[in-house]
């Protein structure tokens, strides 16, 4: 029986898919949020309560039409909505949607934004996915990091213990202070490669672009630290690295620089087992 009709007054989490994983990128993002809640076809999804999220996958700017948009709103009126984007949606980030409304998540982001959303729900509040941003990065950043430290602070068992690695001081700090912004305690800074001895929980590297050394240190790390959790800074990510990057060990790779609710949300996600959250789901080729 689908799972979306069992366990009366149990809330039931799932997302309505809309459009084919046509590039590898969405692919990633869909199989990372099948990890945190049910994923089906929206031609699928039949009766039943209503979606806790809505995505409109787009593999290129233009792919949905504000109509489409409407009539997807229409059918599922009190379900936020999200445009889930590939990497050519990058050159017009900062130009704000293309759809009025609707909010676009780049594909490597998605995951992690889900994850921080999830959280924000079961502690009883609306949360930001789904809400156009109307603030500068920097605004949002001073408005949310309360809230996001205060809901950090109130799950179960101490947060994981941070380092922070990148090759750049300036990049570094600016990551560190973002972790620690999230309520993550920083326990180590490191200029270049992270450590192959390192003994923190969680390992966020600023890798700006990754090269293939980078890759051959990654899986190095991971053999060396089999439950250390690796998160990738990556300027420009890329399915293709993203997917190299996870099978060398990384157990996510998000966008540089990273979002508050992002990277909060993929820290949280590998507290509560790195194996089954955001990392581990990677499609065969």
């Amino acid at each position: 029986m689908d799972s979306r009709h069992r366990a009366p007054g149990r809330t039931v989490r799932w997302i309505a898919w809309l459009g084919e994983p046509h590039a590898e990128e969405l692919a990633l993002a869909r199989s990372q949020a099948a990890a945190l809640a049910e994923v089906v076809d929206a031609d699928e999804s039949g009766r039943g309560p209503p979606p806790t999220l809505v995505v409109l996958a787009a593999h290129r700017p233009g792919r949905w039409t504000l109509a489409e948009a409407a009539a997807v709103s229409r059918r599922w009126p009190l379900a936020p909505l999200v445009a889930c984007v590939t990497s050519l949606a990058d050159g017009r980030r900062r130009s704000g949607p293309w759809l009025p409304g609707v909010e676009e998540v780049p594909w490597h982001d998605f995951a992690g934004r889900l994850a921080w959303w999830l959280v924000e729900l079961d502690a009883g509040r609306a949360g930001s996915l789904g809400l156009p941003a109307t603030a500068r990065r920097e605004e949002r950043h001073a408005d949310s990091a309360a809230r996001v430290r205060a809901l950090v602070a109130a799950a179960s068992g101490p947060p994981p213990a941070v380092t922070v690695a990148g090759s750049c001081r300036t990049s570094i700090e600016g990551t560190a202070d973002l972790v620690a912004a999230a309520g993550f305690p920083v326990v180590g800074l490191t200029r270049g490669r992270p450590r192959l001895d390192e003994q923190a929980d969680v390992v966020v590297w600023d890798i700006a672009a990754p090269a293939g050394t980078d890759m051959a240190w990654l899986g190095m790390l991971a053999a060396n630290r089999p439950g250390l959790g690796i998160v990738l800074l990556d300027s420009f990510p890329r399915g293709d690295t993203a997917r190299a990057a996870r099978r060398a060990g990384a157990a996510a790779v998000l966008g540089r620089p990273a979002g508050l609710e992002a990277l909060a949300g993929t820290l949280l996600s590998l507290k509560k087992g790195a194996d089954t959250a955001i990392g581990a789901a990677v499609p065969a080729s």
